[in-house]
């Protein structure tokens, strides 16, 4: 009996205890949401704050551009600025130098508009983008931070790196090398496996030093260890699903190094990783892990997967001739481990184009010598 009654005390402490527990637990949901209230207004009065100003500024540039005639071009030394600068700083405080004030000047000159500001980006922001002088560009940079919720040194570092610049110049391989085939580059516009691979990759931020000996295994710890800043490098809608993903074949097992799935592409993207100059073999070898993919590991509704070979250097001939002709899976991207200067990425993208016409005009070559073939062959039917 008293057994019993021990079993119906301890089960009623337990049932108390889970009362407790429930109670302490509701008491710390109800703090959170308090809590929460308080967080998120202060976040919506900054952000109402920071784009208040965003907008003041552009509108005190309005005014100084149409006070001083609407010209776009005024001399630095114009008494206006100055007179500005010395009254706000009496009246207002500090931040209305002669620097700022010109910056904002330029703010409403690089964005007319003032619907095409976004609440986003902060003033840090705009004042980077108004130093990118292509028009295309700054638009695409502005859209970019949007969207993808780049912080300002984020967005430095993607300027710095000539981001669109080696996106746009990836739009001209899809559109077969020409010069005048290189159109202006929209935010939205459909992306394609050619459009999302850029080419070079720059890793800077690796910390690698080009003259020093390094193994691949060095390279992946390293894109690891600074995985945010690599993702930001590859674009938007990469996530990464295995590493050093094992596939086996005849027995024997084979590495992907790094494998990604890309839900703007809808499709695995396999990276391999070497730190020397690519081999035919490299990309014989990635070709077989893009067929094993596609056979043996694709989701129904995916896209065909493809590959990517990363390499110090490559030779325009051997990627030409190891891939198939119309070849649009498998891509073979440098990298460079410091910021290129602006002669520096010309000099990379002109060798590239270089190589992208005179693999247009092979595939030409071929496209014409098999119509005359085919030409040929049925003119011999006809005689039969």
């Amino acid at each position: 009996m008293c057994f019993v009654l021990g079993i119906m005390a301890e089960r009623a402490t337990k049932k108390m205890g889970k009362k407790k527990c429930v109670a302490v637990n509701a008491e710390v949901g109800f703090y959170e949401q308090v809590r929460d209230v308080f967080v998120a207004a202060r976040q919506f009065v900054h952000k109402t704050a920071n784009f208040a100003m965003v907008k003041a500024y552009w509108l005190v540039g309005k005014m100084i551009v149409e006070k001083q005639g609407g010209e776009a071009k005024a001399a630095y030394g114009d008494n206006l600025i100055d007179e500005l600068s010395v009254k706000l700083t009496r009246d207002l405080g500090a931040g209305f130098t002669r620097v700022n004030l010109f910056y904002m000047r330029r703010f409403y000159l690089a964005f007319q508009k003032v619907h095409t500001l976004c609440e986003q980006l902060s003033w840090s922001h705009y004042r980077l983008l108004i130093s990118v002088e292509n028009e295309e560009a700054r638009a695409y940079y502005l859209e970019e931070a949007r969207r993808s919720l780049w912080s300002v040194r984020e967005l430095q570092r993607q300027i710095n790196s000539f981001y669109y610049e080696r996106l746009l110049e990836n739009r001209a391989k899809k559109r077969g090398g020409k010069k005048t085939d290189i159109v202006p580059l929209k935010p939205i516009d459909k992306m394609t496996p050619q459009s999302v691979i850029r080419d070079p990759l720059v890793l800077e931020f690796l910390g690698l030093d080009e003259s020093e000996k390094y193994l691949e295994k060095d390279l992946e710890n390293l894109l690891i260890t600074h995985f945010e800043k690599f993702m930001m490098e590859l674009g938007r809608g990469f996530a990464l699903v295995a590493r050093q993903k094992r596939l086996t074949l005849d027995g024997k097992s084979y590495h992907v190094d790094l494998v990604f799935y890309n839900y703007v592409l809808r499709c695995f993207v396999l990276c391999d990783l070497k730190a020397e100059e690519l081999t035919h073999a490299d990309l014989g070898q990635m070709q077989m892990y893009v067929n094993y993919y596609e056979r043996e590991l694709m989701n129904p509704g995916d896209n065909p997967p493809i590959g990517i070979v990363l390499c110090t250097d490559k030779g325009a001939d051997l990627v030409r001739y190891t891939l198939p002709l119309h070849n649009k899976r498998i891509f073979a991207a440098k990298y460079k481990l410091h910021l290129p200067t602006e002669q520096e990425l010309i000099a990379e993208l002109r060798r590239e184009r270089m190589a992208i016409e005179e693999a247009r005009l092979e595939v030409e070559k071929e496209v014409g010598k098999t119509k005359r073939v085919k030409k040929a062959s049925g003119a011999k039917n006809g005689e039969c």
